[in-house]
């Protein structure tokens, strides 16, 4: 398996570009990086190899455990931290990273596939019509059930309602991972990755773009044969 390289941004929004054949490409900016490796986790010390890697420096609000830990790794204060899990890495490869290292958008190339990690947007209370696409009741005169709730358990047996039945509640707001998105472009001058189709979350919120975990033979060879 692949190393899941990969780097910290925001969903700019989406648009559209057109390909050598004249089709029409729907694409999702995002600005990606540049991120700091903030620490390095290997099988030896921690059981597992990863890169910790920060995103936008953060200029006040720092508590101070955390401005002690960047004062000692001689770092800026950084907003978002998370880790990628380089499965299967060596040493070696590990070797190739050092703390205070910053990773662009370079690591992407037009063509591959990646994985796109955001926060769907969140829709506050809805009932199950929305929620769960309910049928719902008549929408004639005189009916007296529209788009509430009705039987949601059975009379005597088990007279009950089963534990998890999908009902009226929050909605949105978690977080949602697309395998496998192919990257249209990379903009390096702007740290911008352009990717075909849509990715979770509202313009502005923070996703993390990784190399993609779950490819197939099949896209493998897809992906050879367009580089």
């Amino acid at each position: 398996m692949a190393r899941k390289e990969g780097l910290l941004g925001r969903k700019v929004g989406m648009t559209q570009l057109f390909g050598d054949d004249g089709n029409q490409i729907p694409v999702t900016v995002l600005e990606a990086g540049p991120c700091t490796v903030v620490g390095i986790r290997t099988k030896d010390s921690h059981g597992y190899d990863a890169l910790q890697v920060g995103f936008e420096a953060r200029k006040k609000n720092v508590t101070k455990p955390a401005a002690g830990v960047f004062r000692k790794l001689n770092l800026t204060p950084m907003r978002f931290l998370r880790e990628l899990r380089l499965d299967r890495t060596t040493a070696e490869n590990l070797g190739a990273y050092s703390v205070g290292q910053t990773l662009t958008v370079d690591i992407f190339t037009p063509g591959e596939l990646v994985d796109v990690v955001g926060v769907s947007k969140g829709k506050g209370f809805q009932g199950g019509v929305k929620r769960y696409h309910w049928h719902g009741g008549d929408a004639t005169h005189g009916s007296m059930f529209h788009r509430a709730p009705g039987s949601i358990g059975a009379s005597s047996d088990p007279s009950r309602v089963w534990p998890g039945h999908h009902l009226p509640g929050r909605m949105g707001g978690n977080r949602r991972t697309v395998l496998n998105v192919r990257v249209v472009r990379v903009m390096p001058e702007q740290n911008l990755v352009l990717v075909r189709g849509a990715v979770p979350g509202a313009n502005g919120g923070l996703v993390m773009i990784r190399k993609s975990v779950k490819t197939t033979k099949a896209q493998q060879q897809k992906t050879t044969e367009k580089k």
